[in-house]
């Protein structure tokens, strides 16, 4: 009925997967042109195009249900679009879905179905729809006991999310902590948390340092040992200065208020991501001369 060529042509004229377009000769019985109509209503050739785009605008969001909590990030091309209600509603279902399924990878949660197919062809009418890149870019699952407490809290609309975990205490100490864990950004929970090869890329930082400044070796060699103590102090939580109070590590405030720190998660909308910077003066002239 079709050939492997025929998949292959399919694909570079739409640039949509190749288990898509096989699906869509399937549907359309070796049809070419059928084909490329059907991936154009179901918004995969459209959404394919897309790809090379950069999203790293977006929302992130959160759900608590009894003892599990899920946080999740949606990314998309502009600010605006991540004001849309058709984005929000998308990042609602997501989050429902997936805390209601045991999906523990990306691909298990993107077969997920909903009322508008699985995660993946919700997505895909999505950025049809709206007409920009939108990618589900990562969740995580958080599981606590009886004994535990969430921390939630969300920053600038949704700019920033946390989750902490808090054996004991109360709402309010699991809050503060999580308002804390938004503003300093600690990378860790805890020393253990610290990859080795962060720690010598630091400890090597610090010697060439301490010799550029003309310390002898064996003066340089103490001096890393007490600015490897600094180096935890700003990105281990449990060894920061309490925001709401300096004198205190967070550590100290959440014992005090009879609570141990269990874990943490943190999502930045596009931390990591490449944004594309570009010169708008110089696109303009660029069109103007084109």
């Amino acid at each position: 009925m079709f050939s492997a060529s025929d998949v292959k042509a399919l694909r570079e004229k739409t640039g949509a997967g190749m288990l898509d377009c096989k699906k869509a000769l399937d549907e359309t019985k070796g049809d070419m042109d059928a084909a490329v109509d059907y991936l154009r209503e179901k918004g995969i050739a459209k959404a394919a195009k897309k790809e090379s785009r950069i999203a790293a605008e977006g929302l992130t969001q959160m759900l608590v249900d009894g003892n599990k909590a899920i946080i999740v990030e949606v990314n998309s091309e502009t600010d605006f679009v991540a004001k849309n209600e058709e984005f929000k509603k998308f990042i609602d279902v997501v989050c429902k879905t997936i805390l209601n399924s045991d999906a523990k990878t990306m691909e298990e949660a993107l077969n997920l179905q909903t009322e508008n197919g699985t995660i993946n062809e919700y997505l895909i009418s999505l950025v049809a729809k709206i007409g920009e890149k939108i990618s589900f870019r990562r969740f995580e699952v958080v599981e606590k006991t009886d004994k535990d407490i969430f921390g939630c809290y969300s920053h600038m609309g949704g700019r920033i999310s946390v989750i902490t975990i808090i054996e004991g205490s109360n709402e309010d100490v699991a809050k503060d902590v999580s308002m804390h864990v938004a503003a300093m950004n600690p990378g860790y929970l805890n020393r253990e948390e610290v990859p080795e090869d962060v720690i010598e890329h630091e400890r090597g930082i610090i010697k060439e340092q301490a010799i550029n400044e003309g310390k002898p070796a064996d003066i340089a060699e103490k001096m890393v040992a007490g600015r490897i103590n600094k180096f935890y102090k700003e990105v281990c939580l449990l060894e920061q200065p309490f925001v709401k109070d300096p004198d205190l590590t967070v550590e100290t405030f959440v014992k005090n208020n009879g609570g141990v720190i269990k874990s943490m998660v943190r999502y930045e909308v596009g931390e990591g991501i490449e944004k594309r910077q570009e010169n708008f003066a110089d696109e303009v002239m660029s069109q103007i001369n084109g």
